[in-house]
């Protein structure tokens, strides 16, 4: 077998591991054409939705940047927040009795019933946007931080105590690193999901329009079909990117790890 053939029988590979996700798309595009055209006030044609982004790139770039912004800054804070509670906890059993009730109630409180509280604590702009999505990324990244840290291998937990390490040294040459997984696993629901909890906040805070949320509810209020699915084009644009992102870092730095 020379290189040639090497090389088609990887093109080929590459085509059936794709081929599914494009018959997907086929005919959701299909599906989609034969519902604008028979309920064009239900949903407006592809070419309609395509035509409102290619005349006006900059108003979706930019929202589509202010939306990013918010996802990112509230999904780095929870991340930094889950983390700092989790090495707390998993050093003192009476912090994580005294702590995880309170996620939890955080966790299933409705968020939308406390963004107007979050506008008059910390006034209009984009604080309560960053304190939205942070909240409803937060859990997903404490409970797997907290797992993480506690799947470490026993052998060698018991071989550092053996050498005197200080908790200091367990946590950054063993928890750390057996988190890993358990964290970047975390990402792949928290990083998606933080376009969703941006989006969220758009929608339920005041004090600013931009964003791809708030585009959104302009276009509602004026009944224009194409700019608000123009927007969820970029919305799900920007899932997607975030969550290769996550899956080619995850791939690169835990190649070592089978599952990854």
């Amino acid at each position: 077998m020379d290189k040639s053939d090497v090389r088609r029988i990887a093109d080929l590979t590459r085509v059936a591991l794709w081929l599914p996700a494009l018959l997907g798309l086929g005919v959701l595009a299909v599906a989609w054409q034969v519902i604008s055209a028979h309920a064009p006030l239900v949903l407006p044609s592809l070419g309609a939705v395509a035509r409102e982004l290619c005349d006006h790139p900059g108003l979706y770039a930019s929202n589509a940047g202010v939306t990013l912004e918010e996802a990112l800054v509230g999904a780095a804070c929870s991340f930094v927040v889950a983390m700092v509670l989790a090495i707390a906890m998993v050093h003192t059993a009476f912090l994580e009795r005294a702590i995880m009730p309170i996620a939890v109630l955080t966790n299933v409180t409705p968020v939308v019933s406390i963004a107007p509280a979050l506008v008059v604590a910390f006034g209009f702009g984009m604080a309560p946007r960053f304190i939205v999505t942070a909240l409803i990324t937060f859990f997903p990244f404490l409970v797997n931080a907290l797992i993480g840290m506690r799947s470490v291998d026993a052998g060698a937990l018991e071989i550092l105590r053996t050498l005197d390490a200080s908790k200091r040294e367990i946590l950054m040459r063993l928890r750390v690193p057996s988190s890993l997984p358990f964290l970047f696993a975390a990402a792949r629901v928290c990083v998606p999901l933080s376009i969703v909890g941006a989006v969220v906040a758009e929608f339920v805070s005041a004090g600013t329009d931009r964003g791809l949320g708030s585009l959104i509810e302009t276009s509602e209020a004026q009944s224009a079909l194409p700019p608000i699915y123009a927007a969820i084009w970029c919305l799900a644009l920007l899932g997607i990117a975030l969550s290769a992102i996550v899956i080619l870092t995850e791939r690169r730095l835990l190649s070592w790890n089978a599952v990854a």
